[in-house]
C-alpha cells in the first residue's frame, strides 16, 4: 500500500509518518509540502531508521505522488491558537484546504483511493472533500473523535490506576465543542466503569472536561501534538490496508445513522480496504443520542454556510 501525507513537514505529519514506519504495515509512504526542504528532511530521517525497522520505500515529492496512491492523508493546515476553538479555524484553513483538494483533483487520483482528512475543523473538512472529489462518500473519512477517544481512555486509566489497554470507552459526534461522551458503554476490563470502584459522576465530569481540553493543554505546553495523533491516524490507515472491520469512531458522510443525515461527524464505524464499510447503530442513553443530533445540528449550520462559497 501506497500512502500519500500532504503536510508532512509539519509535527503531526511527520508523527503520522513516523508512526507508519514503525507499524510496517504501509510499504511506501510519499511526504509532501508546500516547504519542500522540510519534507526533504523528513523523509531523509525517517530513510535513516530503517535498517532497523522495515523494508519500506521512504520519499519526499510533488503532488504527482498523490495519482497512484492507495490512501492520501491530509494534514496540511494552520495551528490551532490555545484559546481558539476548532470551529474558529475554518476561515482561516478552509480557503487552504479547497487548494489542496484542487491540487490533489489537477493530478488525479485512483478510483479505489481513500482520503483520510486530519486537517482541522475535520468534521467539515471532511464534508467539503466528499463534496469537492469525484469519489464515493465511503471512500472519504476524517480522524474525527478517534483522537479525542484514546485521549479519553488514556486519562481514565490514569485516575484509575490500570493499564491503559483494558479501558474501553468511546467519544462521538464532533471533533469540538460539541464531542459527546459514551459512558453507557465505557468499561474496564469489560468490567462497567460506572461500577468500578472509586468512579463517581463528579469524577466522570473531571475527566471529560480535561479530555475536551487535552488539545489545548497540548498546544500550550509544546507548541501541537504529535505523536498521539500520529497513533491515532497510524491505526485508521492500517484498518485500511489490512482490512480489519476495525470499529473506530471517525468521521464520515452521515446518511440516517441516529437519524443524523448530510453531515460529517463521529459514529460506530466499521473500516476497511472500501473505507468506510457500515455506521453502527448501537444502543446509546437518550441523553447520549440526544447529544450526538445537537452535535450535528451545530456542523450542518456552519458547513450550509461553507458550502455556498464553494
Amino acid at each position: 500500500m501506497k500512502v500519500s501525507i500532504i503536510g508532512a513537514g509539519g509535527l503531526v505529519g511527520s508523527c503520522t509518518a513516523f508512526a507508519l514506519q514503525t507499524g510496517k504495515v504501509v510499504k511506501e509512504i510519499a511526504l509532501l509540502d508546500v516547504n519542500q526542504e522540510m519534507a526533504e528532511g523528513q523523509a531523509l530521517d525517517l530513510l535513516h531508521g530503517s535498517p532497523l525497522i522495515a523494508d519500506q520505500k521512504i520519499y519526499s515529492g510533488s503532488y504527482e505522488q498523490v495519482s497512484d496512491s492507495d490512501v492520501i492523508c491530509i494534514t496540511a493546515g494552520l495551528r490551532r491558537k490555545p484559546d481558539e476553538s476548532r470551529l474558529d479555524l475554518i476561515n482561516r484553513n478552509v480557503a487552504l484546504f479547497i487548494s489542496i483538494l484542487d491540487e490533489v483533483k489537477k493530478v488525479g487520483y485512483k478510483s479505489c483511493a481513500k482520503i483520510v482528512v486530519v486537517s482541522n475543523p475535520v468534521d467539515l473538512l471532511t464534508s467539503l472533500a466528499v463534496k469537492m472529489l469525484d469519489l464515493p462518500s465511503h471512500q472519504v473519512m476524517g480522524l474525527g473523535t478517534q483522537l479525542d477517544t484514546i485521549r479519553f481512555c488514556s486519562l481514565i486509566a490514569r485516575q484509575m490506576d490500570v493499564p491503559p489497554t483494558q479501558v474501553s470507552a468511546l467519544i462521538l459526534g464532533e471533533h469540538g465543542d460539541s464531542m459527546v461522551p459514551i459512558w453507557s458503554s465505557a468499561t474496564v476490563a469489560g468490567l462497567p466503569l460506572e461500577k468500578y470502584p472509586g468512579w463517581t459522576n463528579s469524577l466522570a465530569n473531571e475527566l471529560f472536561t480535561r479530555t475536551k481540553g487535552s488539545g489545548a493543554e497540548v498546544i500550550k505546553k509544546k507548541g501541537g501534538a504529535g505523536f498521539a495523533v500520529g497513533i491515532a491516524i497510524q491505526r485508521v490507515i492500517e484498518a485500511i490496508a489490512l482490512n480489519s472491520h476495525a470499529i473506530l469512531p471517525v468521521s464520515s458522510w452521515q446518511t440516517g445513522c441516529y437519524g443524523i443525515r448530510d453531515v460529517s461527524l463521529s459514529v460506530p464505524t466499521v473500516v476497511g480496504a472500501k473505507g468506510v464499510i457500515n455506521t453502527l447503530e448501537i444502543d446509546l442513553w437518550p441523553k447520549e443520542i440526544q447529544g450526538l443530533r445537537k452535535s450535528a445540528s451545530v456542523l450542518e449550520q456552519t458547513f450550509q454556510k461553507i458550502s455556498q462559497s464553494v
